[in-house]
């Protein structure tokens, strides 16, 4: 994918005031811009989307950083992270089996999927591929993010240990339609309400979209055509945050809990997708 650096961005560094014309790599290197309240992050993502009319904003929560072996911020689709407890990028031998996994879950939705849409499902990869990463039942070569600030930062803040609350911003290109292809930045957005079937409640109450290479990376063979630094969502990092730990959601404003972000009892894909993982033996 086109790194969003190669094109001019306009956003705010921790040690320096104010906002400014920067590369993606000073943004990843940054420790993040601190925030104390939710107000005060709204305003910042209205200054970064005037300043970046080039940029739809879509955002991401988590309870911490994850650098890579040059101190970068990493956003990495979940096949391509590393191992816990190492840094550096999973070697062929490692990603064979996770893509041999992914196979085989495409597989078992496609034969055992009975919900609306079944003939989509059976017919698109990306569909498949769009419940398994949702759903978390393996490792996919997508990434989760939202269209939704209050979704994202309640993601970053509901953690309660002593983690970190980081907030991110990716530019990424003008949206159209369900599923958006851009050749030219070698990148495509998935917008989960429009190709989820109806009774997948999850991705609806989350506002979820997915990012991903275009084209697709379906198999070993092409994902070697690739540098690891080069499908690190990072890339498209427009801005990093560090939220307050305390006194961030004001009174008037409130995070949106994990029993809402992840509504179980209400969404029947997820008893239908622990049983794919099951079956897979995860």
């Amino acid at each position: 994918m086109e790194t969003l650096g190669s094109r001019k961005i306009i956003s705010l560094l921790r040690n320096k005031s104010g906002f400014h014309t920067v590369t993606n790599h000073l943004v990843r290197s940054d420790p993040g811009v601190e925030i104390a309240t939710y107000p005060d992050l709204v305003e910042k993502i209205a200054q970064l989307s005037f300043y970046n009319p080039e940029h739809v904003l879509l955002f991401r929560g988590q309870s911490r950083d994850w650098p890579n072996i040059r101190g970068n911020t990493s956003l990495k689709p979940s096949i391509f992270r590393p191992d816990r407890g190492k840094r550096s990028s999973p070697s062929s031998l490692e990603l064979t089996p996770r893509y041999n996994t992914l196979s085989h879950a495409e597989r078992l939705i496609a034969q055992e999927f009975s919900f609306t849409g079944r003939q989509r499902m059976v017919r698109y990869r990306m569909l498949r591929w769009a419940i398994l990463q949702h759903y978390e039942v393996c490792p996919t070569p997508l990434l989760d993010v939202t269209h939704s600030l209050r979704v994202a930062a309640s993601f970053a803040t509901n953690d309660h240990s002593d983690a970190e609350s980081v907030l991110y911003v990716l530019g990424v290109p003008s949206l159209s339609g369900s599923i958006t292809a851009s050749s030219e930045q070698g990148i495509q957005i998935i917008r989960l309400s429009s190709i989820c079937p109806p009774e997948a409640r999850r991705p609806y109450f989350q506002e979820g979209y997915l990012l991903g290479e275009y084209p697709d990376l379906v198999t070993m063979d092409e994902k070697q055509n690739y540098h690891p630094y080069e499908i690190d969502f990072g890339r498209r990092l427009l801005a990093k945050f560090r939220l307050a730990r305390s006194g961030f959601w004001p009174k008037d404003y409130t995070p949106i809990p994990n029993e809402a972000l992840y509504p179980n009892q209400r969404d029947p894909l997820v008893d239908f997708t622990i049983g794919i993982k099951s079956r897979l033996g995860r």
